[in-house]
């Protein structure tokens, strides 16, 4: 009898039996998740640990710092060029401003220069004409402006001998062609009040109508009188 139990459970056909075991299945998920992670932390640190051995990271590093160095030194040499563009900016802008200015008293003396010259030349026309009369006109000069105004300028003598101020008047009259027609004007307002102790210049301009051909200009001087006698006259003819 024991024989036969025996064995039935050394054969083929003994009752199987299941070993359970005794932990519950939320510890068994926290366990693989520890083995897991410790897996990948050996394998980070195998890579590493490969990767210093090789001198890659070091390799890395080397460039990294000499990029930074490189990108350290382009900043400063475009720091540098920025304000030598600045600095030539300004003197550029003060060589403009200079320039200009100088232009400015050029032209201011180019005018000045033909001022004097026209002077010169007006004076000079003068010194031949000596007069002992006792009011004289000199230099009587006109011309016909682009802008159609008539310029003209004169001068007027008074003798050394005479040692009164002379007052009076001064007219100037035009004459010339317009439209085929005889034309004539003066001084707009009518003849201007003067006073001469040796001598003293006057000019002016007298607006023309279009078209309008000048021939003749006449500067006549007068004195207060009622009747306003002529005490000075000159003709030019255009």
């Amino acid at each position: 009898m024991r024989f036969r139990l025996l064995r039935r459970r050394l054969t083929i056909s003994a009752p199987s039996m299941a070993i359970r075991s005794s932990l519950p299945w939320p510890l068994k998920w926290v366990l693989a998740a520890l083995v897991l992670g410790f897996c990948a932390a050996i394998a980070l640190w195998a890579f590493e640990f490969g990767k210093d051995l090789a001198g890659i990271d070091q390799g890395e590093k080397e460039q990294l710092a000499a990029v930074k160095i490189e990108a350290a030194k382009l900043r400063e040499e475009r720091d540098q060029a920025q304000s030598v563009a600045n600095v030539s900016g300004i003197n550029m802008a003060t060589e403009r401003a200079t320039q200009e200015k100088l232009m400015q008293k050029v032209k201011q003396l180019e005018a000045e220069n033909q001022s004097l010259s026209d002077d010169l030349g007006f004076f000079e026309r003068l010194i031949p004409s000596t007069t002992t009369e006792a009011l004289a006109i000199r230099g009587l000069q006109a011309e016909v402006q682009p802008s159609g105004q008539l310029k003209w300028q004169v001068l007027v003598v008074q003798s050394a001998k005479n040692p009164n101020e002379f007052k009076g008047k001064l007219d100037v009259t035009i004459s010339g062609v317009l439209g085929g027609k005889p034309w004539m004007t003066s001084l707009p307002g009518g003849a201007q009040a003067i006073d001469v102790k040796q001598y003293r210049r006057l000019d002016g301009l007298i607006d023309l109508p279009a078209q309008v051909q000048v021939k003749t200009v006449i500067v006549k001087v007068m004195d207060n009188s009622a009747s306003s006698a002529v005490r000075a006259t000159q003709t030019l003819k255009l």
